[in-house]
């Protein structure tokens, strides 16, 4: 007859193979270093080339790939002029543990568009402010009879105004969010490089 084995014998007959791999394990720690010391760099607390050269040979892959990781979901559509700022340190960054000299020309591309981007957001909004004035003016003086004062309406409290802004907004950003889906997938191939 059989012997009859409980559950934690089993269990440990099946990790009996499994060992812990001390290197594995560091590389991780490292990696998630990478990953802190890029939040640090775009909170401007540090410079990550000083942290990149301090950082063992072995352990510099690792290092790299989490800051990497960081950094690269940072290339996005600005949507203020701040945003701008950000996504210039992030190419910053990404310089540092990117050595491509096409990666910095399609970097000075991206900040390009995120200006030209800006740019005409700012544009669209005020056309669109300008084509909306006269039915939110008839709107303010419908108010104003109704009421028996006179009623002004922000136009972002409009839903009529917010449906048309949206609109044209998202057909604007539909212009632009591929080229940063696409420096996002290059950067990514210039990285593994």
């Amino acid at each position: 007859m059989g012997v009859i084995k409980t559950a934690l014998e089993i269990a440990l007959e099946r990790t009996d193979n499994v060992k812990s791999d001390k290197s594995s394990i560091e590389q991780f720690e490292v990696k998630q270093r990478g990953k802190k010391l890029a939040n640090s760099f775009l909170s401007g607390d540090i410079e990550l080339a000083d942290e990149v050269k301090k950082t063992p040979k072995d352990q510099k892959d690792s290092l790299k790939q989490g800051i990497f990781d960081v950094l690269v979901t940072q290339i996005t559509l600005p949507v203020v002029k701040d945003d701008k700022i950000r996504l210039e340190r992030v190419g910053k960054g990404l310089t540092v543990i990117i050595d491509s000299n096409s990666f910095q020309v399609m970097f000075k591309q991206l900040i390009q568009a995120a200006d030209k981007y800006l740019q005409e957001a700012s544009q669209y909004e005020e056309m669109i402010r300008r084509q909306y004035s006269s039915r939110l003016q008839q709107k303010e003086e419908e108010l104003s009879r109704r009421l028996g004062r006179e009623v002004r309406i922000d136009p972002m409290q409009d839903p009529e105004f917010i449906a048309l802004y949206n609109q044209n907004m998202t057909a604007h950003k539909g212009n632009y969010e591929p080229f940063f889906e696409q420096a996002k997938i290059e950067a990514r191939k210039m990285f593994e490089e």
